[in-house]
């Protein structure tokens, strides 16, 4: 490890905004904060929205800085990338947003039942060899529904048609309802938020350089009824992403 990344590591373990869960320390020790995030990381009782696979954590501040009515945790395993959205926000003040570093399966350990009624999934690799670790299939939705009430919103921004695609056939597989959907968020009459098209993380940016649209779907997921995966093959992409393996080599979907 670099001493840039030590450096951040060790920043972190004094910021007030920074919790570290990782499993080793989950499975000795659990998380004390298990049903009182609100009021135990933000001093108060305002609803959870989560940024999975956060990042830099640009998605989660800007989130935060837009409804000071509300607490933003970003999540993500990679705690040097995380350093640089925690610093901004303790830096600008911005006191409704933290970090947490866990690694997400281990999410429904991390929060109580009905704690959180919102998820961001800003830009997750597609994983496209195994449905089990893409961020929107029943393995992690099963996760979701344990920590959100009943309707809970899960909103997806991607630059991967393949994981937009899947995303969408999980939807209308499972009959989930869906709130908002679009091919390319910024074509004229999209329709999308104003905080879809307004915020832009940094890997967002390049990917619009290269001409890549970027995709959006939002659903709710009820708190009851099986999951069912879509038995169906999705055309892979074509490109390579940033830090994700060449798919040339890949044929179908599994």
């Amino acid at each position: 490890m670099g001493k840039n990344k030590l450096s951040k590591f060790a920043d972190m373990k004094t910021y007030p905004n920074v919790f570290e869960y990782p499993f080793h320390r989950l499975a000795t020790e659990g998380c004390p904060l298990v049903g009182s995030w609100s009021c135990e990381a933000f001093g108060n009782d305002h609803p959870i929205t989560l940024e999975l696979g956060c990042g830099r954590g640009e998605y989660a501040l800007e989130l935060a800085r837009r409804h000071p009515e509300r607490n933003y945790i970003g999540v993500d395993i990679k705690g040097a990338r995380m350093w640089t959205g925690a610093t901004a926000a303790l830096r600008d003040g911005v006191r409704n947003v933290a970090f947490l570093r866990a690694e997400i399966e281990q999410i429904d350990r991390l929060f109580a039942p009905d704690e959180v009624d919102e998820i961001w999934l800003t830009f997750s690799d597609p994983q496209m060899k195994r449905a089990q670790k893409r961020m929107t299939s029943t393995y992690f939705l099963s996760r979701y529904r344990r920590i959100m009430p009943d309707g809970g919103v899960i909103r997806v921004k991607t630059d991967s048609r393949f994981l937009f695609t899947y995303t969408r056939y999980v939807v209308e597989r499972n009959h989930l309802p869906l709130l908002a959907i679009s091919e390319d968020i910024y074509a004229p009459g999209a329709g999308v938020a104003a905080e879809v098209t307004d915020i832009q993380t940094y890997y967002e940016q390049q990917w619009l350089e290269r001409g890549i649209s970027i995709k959006y779907i939002a659903f709710a997921l009820p708190a009851d009824g099986d999951l069912t995966e879509p038995d169906v093959e999705i055309p892979l992409d074509s490109y390579r992403s940033y830090h994700r393996q060449k798919r040339s080599s890949l044929e179908t979907s599994k």
